[in-house]
């Protein structure tokens, strides 16, 4: 009877475990997109493989850099970025928070789509077009 109780009590554990890092897992504090260039991205981790890139994001001609670090739990995400890598592109992420060790990746942002920015904003209201062959997604 005692051991049937504390195997009850450990599968209760167990389940709730679970259910924490399953609607964790779902569930977003925030969402965004930054935009830059992608000048990082790689598969880490022992066990539990991940992508881990940095964006560079330039505020204005001549500042200095500031790195956004994300990762890319989805393989076909991380490979529409790999093949923009170079050119001006917006990620879109999701921020999640409370997931438990870093087996679910590195930074709390969570890149989820790609797409090449067609301009480059400058400052409001000075844009530079970006030619249509650089900006041409390969083949």
């Amino acid at each position: 009877m005692r051991l049937s109780r504390l195997l009850m009590a450990l599968l209760v554990i167990v389940l709730l475990i679970a259910a924490y890092i399953f609607v964790v897992s779902k569930w977003s504090y925030s969402t965004g997109e930054r935009a830059g260039w992608v000048q990082k991205l790689s598969r880490k981790g022992w066990l539990c493989k991940t992508w881990e890139g940095e964006l560079s994001l330039v505020s204005m001609p001549g500042a200095s850099p500031e790195k956004f670090v994300f990762t890319v739990w989805d393989d076909a995400v991380a490979d529409k970025i790999t093949a923009v890598m170079g050119k001006r592109v917006s990620l879109s992420y999701d921020e999640k928070v409370g997931l438990p060790t870093s087996c679910f990746g590195e930074t709390r942002s969570y890149v989820t789509g790609v797409r090449v920015q067609d301009e480059i904003s400058l400052m409001p209201g000075v844009v530079v077009p970006v030619p249509p062959a650089a900006s041409a997604a390969p083949r």
